[in-house]
């Protein structure tokens, strides 16, 4: 058996979380400790405790991050219920946290403020209320498609637009549309489901009904963009990985005065026919230099969901990088 080298560990991290409950420290700690549990998995350290004392063994990083996470989690633990799921979200803010020196953003939404989580989310909002034309590209669960939609319903309640557009191209993965009722519309609706949750979320079913009779907000498939100029409107394209160049460059051109456009996409899951270019991998090196045009790439380290599908992103990476050395 080969010997294993561990990383020298510095001088244990001590400290106590006060005044004591005991209601309070169950909800901390969670059922049978799950939530330490998984905070010595996530953050590589080892959490040791009699009660509210707490010992921390791990590299110095790792145990000053776990000690203020777990602070973090006390006072959090005081108002509300924690479970695995928040614990994770949780951890998530803390491996992400922006930068000191950058100043942190909110959008104000009816339902509540909307607080983006780690410095690329920052970043990627930052930049759509900075730019006319925006692009968020990485993988799912990192937040693109949500943050847009909460950007566009604070501009849309700010006045700063008259409506809101969510466009979508019409090919899906192993799916055929034509065997599908009703019209192009009604075929793609039900794929911009994503997109009507984070609307209901933030504004209300009844109010989204009523935006959406009026038109104020609009869904559309991307081939209805076609001839159409876009003023003072707030566009999201979703699932832009399967626009054809044609169809990225048609979209780009419709953008009008006091407009916002965010496109989303990500180019690990192209559905297009073999042999079609994907509109986003090639806007990506046409316009990366234009000036007013945002990119923002997001990494398996910033999904928020699951960590499983962090991992499997992570994974699904690793095998493409080995399979094409």
């Amino acid at each position: 058996m080969q010997p294993v080298f561990l990383p020298p560990l510095d001088s244990p991290l001590r400290f106590t979380l006060e005044p004591f409950e005991t209601e309070r420290f169950a909800n901390l700690c969670g059922q049978f400790d799950e939530h330490l549990r998984l905070i010595e998995q996530r953050l590589e350290v080892s959490i040791r405790n009699r009660g509210n004392q707490f010992e921390l063994i791990g590299s110095a990083e790792n145990t000053q991050s776990t000690e203020q996470l777990l602070k973090r989690l006390w006072r959090e633990a005081e108002h509300s219920e924690l479970s695995p799921e928040r614990v994770h979200l949780f951890l998530q803010q803390s491996e992400l946290e922006a930068p000191a020196d950058e100043p942190q953003v909110s959008l104000p939404t009816r339902k509540g403020l909307i607080r983006p989580r780690g410095a690329n989310q920052q970043r990627y909002v930052r930049a759509i209320l900075q730019h006319d034309i925006n692009f968020g590209i990485g993988p799912a669960g990192t937040g693109k498609t949500w943050l847009a939609v909460a950007c566009a319903v604070a501009a849309l309640e700010r006045e700063q637009v008259r409506r809101i557009l969510l466009v979508r191209p019409a090919v899906e993965a192993g799916e055929k549309l034509g065997f599908l009722p009703g019209d192009l519309a009604q075929k793609i609706d039900p794929y911009l489901r994503p997109l009507y949750d984070a609307l209901y979320e933030m504004l209300g079913f009844e109010k989204v009904a009523r935006l959406i009779e009026k038109q104020v907000i609009e869904i559309a498939p991307l081939a209805y963009m076609r001839g159409r100029t876009l003023n003072h409107s707030f566009i999201i394209l979703d699932e832009s990985q399967n626009c054809t160049t044609e169809q990225m460059k048609m979209f780009l051109t419709r953008i009008g005065f006091g407009s916002t456009a965010v496109i989303t996409g990500d180019i690990t899951q192209i559905d297009l026919p073999r042999g079609t270019r994907s509109g986003l991998v090639q806007v990506s090196e046409v316009l990366r230099d234009v000036a007013g045009i945002s990119f923002t790439h997001f990494e398996p380290k910033d999904v928020v969901r699951h960590p499983l599908v962090q991992r499997i992103v992570e994974a699904y990476e690793r095998h493409d990088a080995a399979s094409h050395v």
